[in-house]
Formats: C-alpha cells, structure tokens, sequence
C-alpha cells in the first residue's frame, strides 16, 4: 500500500555504537523536558536518525523496572518518529539522539506519549533552526 507509514524501529535506527554514544554525549547538545533529558548531535552516522534510550540503575535497581520504562519510551518514540525523519530528509540532515529518563518513579504511558511528542517537536525545530 504506497502512502502507508510503517511503524517501526529496526535495529539499524537503534543507537547501539559505543563510539557513536561517546560522541553524542561529548559532543551534543541538550536540552530538558522533564522527566526526560535528551542529548542530541547532528552528525554523519549511518542511517538518518539513530535513538538511544536509558535509565538511571541509581534510581531503579530492578533491571525489570528499568526495562519497563526504556519499552514505554521506545513505543511512545516508534509511534511519533516520522514528522522528525521527514524533517531530516527534507533538510538532507542526519541526527543521533540519546533519551534519558531523569525521575525515580515509573510514569504512566501517556505521559511518556506525550513528553515524547513534545521531544521530538523541540528536536526538528533545532533541525530548521540550524539548516
């Protein structure tokens, strides 16, 4: 079906490069949207956006509780990723972003959809802002 957006996040949109992270972190910038942290860098990596997600162990110490976070915040970005990678084609930008839950409680999902949508808002508007 042309026209149908696919809704996924295939490994090779993952950030999973150690090199690529250190980048990120030493080199990126960020910004705050609590209880969200996002560190960002445009860059040439390989696809045309790459995510990584994490979660304080100082906060939650069962790996469980910490897993059900990084699962919420990667659907809530899986659903809501296309208005960003269209923003990056159409500027012929690439970007890789790291997304880090800053709170110590487990948030409800639609809280997570929603800080998740005003993320990836702020993030094309610094994509047309530097273009």
């Amino acid at each position: 079906m042309p026209g149908t957006l696919k809704y996924t996040f295939p490994k090779n949109d993952r950030l999973t490069s150690r090199k690529l992270i250190e980048n990120v972190f030493s080199k990126g910038k960020s910004f705050s949207n609590f209880p969200f942290k996002v560190v960002w860098l445009s860059d040439n990596s390989n696809t045309v956006l790459q995510t990584g997600v994490g979660v304080s162990a100082k906060y939650f110490k069962k790996a469980v509780d910490r897993n059900r976070i990084k699962r919420l915040i990667r659907e809530s970005y899986r659903l809501q990723k296309h208005s960003l990678e269209d923003t990056l084609k159409k500027n012929k930008a690439r970007m890789s972003v790291f997304i880090l839950f800053t709170a110590n409680e487990i948030p409800p999902y639609e809280l997570v959809f929603d800080k998740i949508g005003k993320i990836i808002t702020r993030l094309e508007a610094q994509i047309n802002e530097n273009s």
